[in-house]
């Protein structure tokens, strides 16, 4: 008798332990990794952190700069949503604040921020053999100009002064993105026009929305067919540029420089 309770006791000690490690294989399987992906310009100065929850991520998003981080994070079988936070490191100033909820699995995060203020920063096309896509983002500081404006894409023929468009994005807002416009790669060799030789240049034309006329008609400063493009890569190769740009005047000749180019 006494044989038999100890096997009945070792069988019962066994059977609990066989149910714990059941229970914690099923909590294990309850939990749930989300995979928090980030990606962006900080055009800040300064650093940024990310938190989630009471959790900071030691790794920090360097000023000025482009950056992609991958995140984890563990969802408890009772937890359904987690706060994700951006902050100034230095000031502790929230940069962006988003609610990840369990049943999405996993978020991607894509901003900017510049200015002081945070918004979406778009993808890259890929490039294309002999194609040259162009995305822009257009900050007119000095005149502050508020209306939309198209941007005007082409080959500018110095003999007879001819501008050949090729493209036009429309309808663009400054301190917005515009949508992504490809063109053929071309030559700026010397060549014929006309049956007259040229120099050719690749040129971005930026005009009040639906019009070939300059934004900046009206005001003291003045278009040069040659030095007045918004930036722009080579003509002659295949590439994907983003451009951030904003106005930087020779004395009245309008001119632009890059904020950022990707």
């Amino acid at each position: 008798m006494m044989k038999t309770n100890k096997l009945f006791l070792g069988f019962m000690s066994f059977m609990l332990l066989a149910l714990a490690a059941c229970e914690k294989s099923e909590q294990f399987y309850k939990d749930e990794l989300y995979g928090i992906n980030l990606t962006g310009y900080n055009g800040s100065g300064d650093t940024l952190i990310t938190k989630l929850g009471d959790i900071t991520f030691p790794d920090g998003i360097l000023p000025n700069a482009r950056f992609e981080q991958n995140n984890a994070y563990m969802f408890k079988s009772v937890e359904n949503k987690i706060k994700l936070k951006v902050l100034e490191k230095a000031s502790g100033k929230v940069v962006l604040e988003k609610e990840l909820h369990k049943e999405e699995g996993g978020a991607k995060v894509n901003f900017l921020y510049m200015d002081g203020k945070v918004g979406p920063m778009p993808d890259k096309p890929e490039v294309e053999k002999d194609k040259i896509s162009l995305v822009y983002m257009f900050q007119p500081t000095l005149t502050n100009y508020t209306e939309p404006v198209d941007f005007v894409i082409g080959k500018y023929f110095v003999t007879p002064q001819v501008f050949e468009e090729l493209a036009r994005l429309k309808n663009v807002k400054p301190y917005e993105f515009s949508t992504a416009v490809s063109i053929p790669t071309f030559s700026t060799a010397r060549q014929e026009y006309n049956g007259v030789l040229t120099s050719v240049f690749f040129s971005v034309r930026i005009c009040k929305a639906g019009t070939n006329v300059p934004y900046i008609d009206g005001t003291s400063y003045t278009w040069n067919a040659l030095n007045s493009t918004a930036p722009k890569p080579s003509a002659s190769a295949a590439s994907s540029k983003l451009y951030i740009f904003s106005e930087s005047p020779l004395g009245n000749i309008m001119r632009f420089s890059t904020r950022l180019e990707l």
